[in-house]
């Protein structure tokens, strides 16, 4: 078919699917309707293309038996994703991961150059990798991990200047590293582990700037280390193990600071271990199984919760920072040299507030000679092994400590589930695939219903202990999902080498129904298999190696992943059997002029008119004005919570006798639709226990409402006044710190993309029934741009400077560049709020400065609340330097809103 347009007209080659796109113009069927019929067809080439790969791959299960005719894109080929480029529908994604193919990859592959991800994953492809792949310059995802490829890999790979994924672990795969893979710069994830690649790591490769997770392990490469890896300012993980290196490790891996993951086991690597002061985010280091030399290092990050440098020839007593490592959970240093006093007794740890806390200590086969024991070893969850010590040898010897153990640390222990006896997995109906949801037994709620499973690994957790990481996880999938963490159940664990963790996610629908809708099965699809959860420093990268959709899901894996359509005939069917149209096609294709005229001139009228559109949120429920006038009683006054600029907040009861909060734009205020709009779309899809929830919207009759959950507390200015008939005392008041840091922190790092919130004030933070903390507010947040690094929102936002005076980053304020760290400086003069009850500006006085000057004369107590004052000075002190801390002018001297919340725990754990 072709289409001609010159001066307004159009000219037709008619085709069946044009003449029936002709019909439905003709009988004035909405926009909605036309749209998905009345498409472009598919690229001719991109057709040849794709039956070449269907020939190559050896399709012994059939799986592609609807890869016939010439349109993949309008006939929902199984697997192909399509979009529409000037005209003409390409090819841009192709999921045909865990298919069990055979065969190999057609050079053909080359040709789709609209392609943008390519995932073969879990199949069992053999041959090598094309290197006309190296053709496809929008490919960002190059997912082939999991299969049986052999070969090289071809140095026309480094040519893919978009790709973000290299996925080509778990192959036969030799061969070098090529040096073109310097040309990668927007290369995050390079995962090539579990291959047989040898020869040396190009040092080219550390000009790759935004490079995140670098995995090469089990492999055969050799030669020794390049310390240009050291210039990749955002390097999260780095895990080589495995492998046949020589030489030492270059001093400058101590300076990343950026890195949380160091494994370096079994390497053949000699020297020293290098400084590790500068590594301030380290959390799990594994040098394991070398032959380095000499003493441990003096300086480790406060972070770290994982050191494994067993098995080395390492000598010297233990530093004083080994006894001092508040978050460390596993400190292995068995089958060395090492020597002295285990002062048992000076360990300063807080990690025993919780069931799930655990550490283990293995000093085993070393020449420690001394053991000064303290109040920590007589905690069950410590666990200190000194077998082949000196200090276990003669009749004194502390018999407790110096038994011979091959405990693993890597067990998964099982807790029985508390069933209540009313509820039973076999009230189920198994025979159609209906399961228990566990996860609701907690809200002893009895429900059966239809999962979806996904078969899930961590490909380099950051822990080797998992039980205090279950509910980290937990609430990762479930937010990143846009679930409730009762709709998430994990179970199946399974530590398998490397170290990797393997465990299978059950997706439960929500409680008032017993099974997803279709768009529900693809959305959770598209979440697990394209890598949208938000990067996380302790959980690392992931995988999905499965997706099973059963009965009474219609829809299989890959049709979840393609666009779902009616077929061409059937459209026709539909279209004459209503219409009974008999006219000539000559006569069809007038009329359409006239229609599609019409129809243009009328979108043309509406957008010259700004006819205000109503917003439509999936998901979230719709109120009428009229419901929510008669719940607010006509918003009467005595249901007014408070007023803002964006307008008034009532209180409401709806049907059901649920309390919410009622937030009302002010009429024909443009500020206020834009926030609530901005609100809106942001509330929709955060999800978590310190923000407050969104329960509904009005967009009717000119109205704008958003509709909350109720805090029956107020707000925290409201604890803060001097005439407060319910004041806070300071265990209350950090509390209540923590719980709002916890709410920003999610804003910041699990978010996708993260959050600044660019309002955190005390009349926005929210107290419910329970006095729990809970930020509100998104009138004013902004998204981030795409983060650089794990955990962490890269670059600013450049934008007109808004917030509330007194709370906002002095920095922001002069260069407009909005960053995670002006969310600390408002959340650090919350902290002063806290701390002397006084708000942020009172009587033309800054509280920050004010502050700032009474610690620097040495005079806490005047600017305390008199309502703490009697508290230790040990509980405040910390607390006042944490705010002021956040409160710094300059964005990199503040910590970031993860160090908040270790240090509020901490603080919250020493509290008597």
């Amino acid at each position: 078919m072709q289409i001609y347009r010159r001066l307004g007209y159009m000219m037709f080659s008619p085709s069946p699917k044009l003449i029936i796109c002709l019909l439905i113009f003709s009988l004035g069927l909405p926009s909605s309707t036309i749209q998905p019929y009345c498409t472009a067809i598919s690229d001719a080439g991109e057709v040849q293309v794709l039956q070449a790969i269907k020939r190559n791959v050896g399709d012994v299960f059939n799986r592609l038996s609807n890869w016939n005719g010439d349109d993949p894109c309008g006939n929902n080929w199984v697997g192909v994703i399509c979009t529409s480029v000037n005209g003409t529908q390409h090819v841009v994604e192709l999921r045909l991961l865990n298919m069990n193919f055979t065969g190999t990859l057609a050079p053909d592959l080359g040709n789709l150059t609209h392609l943008e991800v390519m995932d073969f994953m879990w199949n069992n492809i053999t041959g090598s990798i094309p290197g006309e792949i190296g053709n496809l310059s929008s490919l960002r995802l190059l997912l082939l991990n999991g299969n049986k490829l052999n070969g090289v890999l071809p140095p026309e790979l480094g040519s893919l200047s978009n790709l973000t994924h290299m996925q080509i672990d778990e192959n036969n795969i030799s061969g070098p590293i090529p040096q073109s893979f310097q040309f990668l710069n927007k290369g995050r994830h390079f995962h090539m582990n579990n291959n047989s690649l040898n020869g040396s790591i190009p040092p080219e490769l550390g000009r790759l700037e935004s490079m995140l997770h670098i995995l090469f392990d089990n492999n055969d490469l050799s030669g020794e280390l390049p310390p240009e890896l050291s210039n990749i300012s955002t390097l999260i993980i780095l895990q080589l193990d495995n492998n046949h290196f020589s030489g030492s490790i270059p001093s400058s891996y101590g300076n990343m600071s950026k890195l949380s993951k160091m494994s370096l086991r079994n390497c053949n690597l000699t020297g020293n271990i290098p400084e590790l002061s500068a590594s301030i985010g380290l959390i799990y280091l594994d040098l394991s199984h070398n032959q380095l030399t000499g003493e441990l290092p003096a300086n480790v990050s406060q972070t770290v919760t994982t050191i494994d440098l067993s098995f080395n020839q390492l000598n010297g007593e233990l530093p004083p920072v080994f006894y001092e490592l508040r978050s460390l959970e596993l400190l292995l240093l068995q089958n060395n040299s090492l020597d002295g006093n285990v002062a048992a007794a000076n360990l300063k740890h807080n990690a025993f507030t919780n069931e799930d806390s655990i550490l283990i200590m293995d000093f085993q086969n070393n020449n420690f000679s001394e053991l000064t024991t303290g109040a920590f070893l007589d905690i069950t969850n410590v666990t200190l092994r000194l077998s082949g010590n000196p200090v276990c040898n003669g009749p004194s010897a502390p018999s407790k400590f110096c038994g011979n153990t091959n405990t693993s640390i890597n067990t998964i222990p099982t807790t029985p589930l508390m069933i209540p006896p009313a509820c039973s997995a076999s009230s189920c109906d198994s025979s159609s695939n209906q399961e228990l949801n566990y996860g609701l037994l907690a809200l002893n709620v009895c429900k059966c219903a239809y999962p979806l499973t996904v078969r899930y690994r961590l490909k380099s957790p950051s822990f080797a202990i998992y039980q205090p990481y279950e509910s980290i996880l937990l609430t990762h999938l479930s937010n990143g999902s846009n679930l409730s963490n009762y709709q998430t159940n994990l179970s199946d664990f399974a530590w398998e080498p490397g170290p990797r963790l393997s465990l299978i996610v059950k997706l439960f629908p929500s409680q008032n129904t017993s099974e997803f809708n279709k768009s529900e099965v693809t959305r959770l699809y598209n979440q697990y298999s394209t890598w949208s959860f938000p990067i996380n420093r302790i959980l690392g990268p992931y995988e999905m190696i499965s997706f099973e959709i059963k009965f009474p899901y219609n829809v299989s894996e890959a049709q979840a992943g393609s666009k779902s359509r009616l077929s061409t005939g059937a459209i026709a069917g539909i279209v004459i059997g209503a219409a009974a149209f008999t006219a000539l096609v000559v006569a069809a294709f007038m009329l359409v002029i006239a229609r599609y005229s019409k129809y243009r001139h009328v979108l043309s009228g509406k957008q010259a008119a700004k006819h205000h559109k109503p917003v439509k949120v999936d998901g979230v429920k719709q109120f009428t004005f009229k419901e929510l006038r008669k719940v607010t009683n006509n918003f009467d006054d005595s249901m007014k919570l408070g007023q803002g600029g964006y307008g008034r907040v009532y209180r409401g009861v709806l049907a059901d006798g649920s309390e919410v909060a009622i937030k009302r734009a002010q009429e024909e205020l443009l500020q206020g639709e834009k926030e609530f709009s901005t609100e809106l779309q942001l509330l929709s899809r955060v999800h978590h226990r310190n923000l407050v929830s969104l329960v509904g919207y009005c967009d009717d009759e000119s109205e704008q409402l958003l509709v909350y959950e109720y805090m029956a507390n107020g707000t925290l200015r409201d604890h803060l006044q001097p005439n407060s008939k319910a004041p806070l005392d300071f265990a209350a008041r950090l509390q209540i710190a923590l719980e709002a840091a916890k709410g920003i922190l999610y804003l910041h790092t699990e978010a996708n993309p993260p959050i600044f919130h660019r309002d955190i004030k005390a009349t926005n933070i929210l107290l419910d029934e329970r006095m729990r903390a809970k930020v509100a507010d998104f009138g004013l947040s902004k998204l981030a741009s795409l983060p650089e690094l794990e955990g962490a929102p890269g670059g600013y936002v450049s934008t007109l400077v808004k917030g509330t005076p007194g709370y906002l980053d002095p920095e922001y304020l002069l260069t407009h560049k909005l960053t995670n760290k002006s969310d600390v400086y408002s959340f650090g003069v919350v902290l002063l709020e806290l701390i002397t009850g006084q708000q942020a500006i009172s009587k033309g006085k800054n509280l920050v400065k004010e502050v700032n000057l009474a610690s620097e004369a040495g005079n806490m107590l005047s600017i305390l609340d008199p309502r703490i004052e009697n508290y230790p000075t040990e509980c405040l002190q910390p607390f006042l330097h944490l705010a002021l801390a956040c409160c710094r002018d300059e964005t990199d001297s503040r910590p970031s809103m993860a160090d908040v919340v270790q240090e509020l725990e901490f603080m919250l754990k020493l509290m008597p």
